[in-house]
């Protein structure tokens, strides 16, 4: 696109966008939302920078990206802990990742469970922790040197594939699938997760001139159905498995798939989107139509990887394509490419706006609740201009990821306050923990009058807070500074299912021991 032309577009944003009244600002700033960023540590993309850094370092490298994305207001992280058949935790069916000690199968030294200790300090900060996992790629290349014998490509040669310089765990047998089950079971019920995620690595992206070897599994697996739908349906039935499990084990624990952007093109389907790409359907045998029919995910993030008016794959025409052809079962959130901001061949990718613009062109659609971002390097000390943007404008405020669709239900319980105090340092209180609810966080908010707190405005939240409950009871502390802005405050549950609770008012002028609280008059 002409230089002029992308400036004339985003002044349209900017016009749209400037009327500021009640319902504009909440497009502008929205209370609810998913704001998340991927941590890959494959080859070590993001996370540990080298793999042969000593904890210290990782760990603090670790906390430095929290502390970049906390200062942005985002609020949940997708952390790969599953890249090529191994683990960054200790784990029955995998051996150590190499990406993360130096050497596959070697555990961290000193050692430390690295997948708790993550989790904790991604909690910690009000973060949603979503465990990351490539389930079918088995290795990264084909050096046998640097697998260990604990790997599964030594233990079970029958269940791998060679196809394009990688080797891939087979999807249509029923042992992998079950194995792999297995694997996603250990981590939810040995881990404090709020989701599982898988990306788009289902069946392999096409390689010129090779083919994925599948004959003998399709010839004894695939009676009376074509090569295609016998492969879809290897994964859809493993979807479904992995849904279960989790839904068994834990109930909140949400499941999340990050699906490559096209589901199919429309010259393949008459229901597909207007792009000439590479697709879901009929490429990598992934049928995400099907696994929102069926209610087995909870959420779904496309990758719209390409700019505004890409000619061949327009972010702009998918997001609208997704918007009308996602089920309300699923909330959808939708994947960006920081990857690409000054370093692609599509050269809207060298505007500052092109991000920005994404943004507020998604939140136009009532039924698209968040993004996420590819990778999280791409904020870390590169693109200053894109990330003070966003601090300044789209993500001025913090937000709250809402409950997905499939695990909405109301609160009954409600703060209640035992009491409270202050000094000229901070606030301290203290809450009963309620009786019907396993709460994840606190939320703090801010108003000019016990009567008017406005829990929808995301400019008024003070702090969202990690509980620690102890005989009974909720402690916490807000710093005198935040609170000190305000005559009162409100206070609600998150659960762990992302619900929100009804608030509780606080009047700060008032005494501070033995306190009633009230409940605000507000609108939700």
């Amino acid at each position: 696109m002409h230089k002029n032309q992308h400036l004339l577009y985003s002044l349209l944003f900017l016009i749209f966008f400037g009327w500021k009244s009640v319902s504009q600002e909440k497009i502008l700033h929205p209370k609810n939302e998913f704001r998340g960023v991927w941590i890959a540590t494959v080859v070590n993309i993001d996370w540990p920078q080298k793999a042969t850094d000593n904890v210290e370092k990782e760990k603090a490298d670790y906390l430095e990206i929290l502390e970049a994305y906390k200062k942005l207001n985002y609020n949940a992280v997708i952390v790969q802990v599953r890249s090529v058949g191994d683990a960054i935790y200790p784990s029955e069916f995998a051996p150590w990742s190499r990406f993360l000690t130096g050497k596959e199968g070697l555990a961290p030294n000193p050692y430390y469970d690295t997948l708790e200790w993550m989790i904790e300090q991604a909690h910690n900060r009000g973060f949603e922790f979503h465990a990351w996992l490539n389930p079918y790629r088995a290795t990264f290349d084909l050096n046998k040197n640097l697998l260990s014998p604990g790997h599964d490509f030594f233990k079970h040669p029958e269940w791998m594939i060679e196809y394009g310089g990688k080797y891939y765990y087979n999807p249509a047998l029923p042992e992998v699938q079950a194995h792999l089950t297995k694997v996603v079971k250990e981590v939810v019920d040995k881990y404090d997760i709020d989701a599982i995620h898988f990306d788009d690595y289902f069946y392999p992206y096409a390689v010129p001139g090779k083919v994925f070897n599948d004959t003998a599994s399709y010839k004894k697996y695939g009676a009376g159905l074509s090569l295609s739908d016998w492969r879809r349906a290897n994964v859809s039935n493993f979807v479904h498995a992995i849904s279960t499990t989790i839904k068994e084990s834990k109930p909140w624990v949400q499941f999340g798939i990050s699906p490559f952007g096209v589901w199919r093109n429309k010259s393949q389907d008459p229901r597909g989107s207007e792009t000439q790409s590479t697709s879901n359907y009929d490429d990598l045998y992934a049928d995400p139509m099907l696994w929102m029919d069926q209610k087995w995910i909870d959420y779904i993030l496309p990758q719209l990887y390409w700019s505004m008016n890409n000619t061949r794959a327009s972010y702009s025409k998918l997001v609208k394509w997704w918007s009308e052809n996602t089920n309300p079962n699923t909330a959808i959130y939708i994947g960006h490419a920081t990857y690409k901001i000054r370093a692609d061949g599509d050269k809207n990718w060298n505007y500052m706006t092109e991000i920005p613009t994404q943004i507020d062109f998604l939140r136009t659609f009532k039924n698209v609740s968040g993004s996420a971002y590819f990778s999280s390097k791409w904020f870390m000390g590169k693109n200053f201009d894109v990330v003070r943007h966003l601090e300044e404008n789209q993500y001025k405020y913090p937000a709250l990821p809402a409950a997905v669709p499939n695990l909405r239900h109301v609160i009954i319980d409600t703060p209640k306050v035992l009491e409270y105090s202050k000094d000229s340092i901070k606030y301290n209180f203290t809450f009963q923990s309620p009786l019907n609810t396993k709460v994840r966080y606190m939320v703090v908010y801010g108003g000019d009058h016990i009567s008017k707190i406005d829990i929808n405005d995301a400019s008024k939240i003070i702090e969202k807070v990690t509980v620690k409950e102890a005989d009974g009871k909720i402690n916490f502390s807000i710093a005198a500074g935040k609170l000190n802005l305000y005559k009162a405050c409100a206070v609600t549950f998150i659960d762990y299912y992302a619900n929100e609770s009804t608030p509780t008012a606080i009047d700060l002028k008032k005494p501070f021991k033995n306190y009633t609280p009230n409940q605000p008059n507000e609108n939700r």
